[in-house]
């Protein structure tokens, strides 16, 4: 079939059938809703006349880290899509919300600290992209991002983690509010202009 093709057509499922298999099938739902808020942070958050390239990295190759890979006023960076775990989702007030955005990797692999120790883990490094950008459709229902510096989140507080382990990992859930509260922001180009 053809690319433009619509791809309910080309499984022969109605929209109504494919409604019913992503509400009954969470982790279908938060995959699709995954690479669905990829694609709106692209579209919203990244036109503009400073970013003269855009790329996504293969999934697969776990060497890379970050959803989107852009270059901004001549220097490049790496930007994390993480979505909100709706269960944690809170309304607090008009337009006042907070919830969790679980920030790690779909693998384990094996990370090897500085002092030499290994572990075996799904988190993330300190370091390995540049900016977390969260998805806040869960928020309301409206397509806006919280924005916050890799360097600026929480990192593991797990017990059995050296003190060099829980530094070099970031935390697995880390609280996300709607206004944005420090670390986050909803300005993307001030944290780009700030690790400029």
């Amino acid at each position: 079939m053809k690319d433009n093709t619509s791809i309910l057509r080309e499984w022969d499922i109605t929209e109504q059938e494919f409604t019913e298999l992503v509400r009954n099938n969470p982790s279908l739902r938060g995959m699709i809703l995954g690479y669905i808020a990829e694609q709106k942070f692209q579209s919203i958050c990244l036109n503009h006349p400073a970013i003269t390239a855009i790329s996504k990295d293969d999934d697969h190759d776990r060497s890379k880290k970050g959803d989107r890979r852009i270059i901004y006023k001549d220097k490049t960076f790496t930007i994390e899509v993480k979505s909100l775990q709706t269960h944690t989702v809170k309304k607090c007030g008009n337009d006042i919300w907070e919830g969790k955005s679980q920030v790690d990797g779909s693998d384990r692999r094996i990370i090897t600290f500085p002092d030499g120790t290994e572990l075996n883990t799904t988190l993330l490094l300190r370091g390995e992209f540049d900016i977390l950008a969260v998805n806040c459709f869960a928020f309301g229902g409206k397509w806006r991002f919280a924005f916050c510096k890799n360097n600026d989140l929480p990192t593991s507080s797990f017990k059995k983690y050296t003190a060099i382990q829980q530094n070099g990992l970031i935390a697995s859930l880390i609280p996300v509010t709607w206004p944005p509260q420090s670390p986050f922001t909803d300005n993307l180009f001030q944290l780009l202009d700030e690790l400029l």
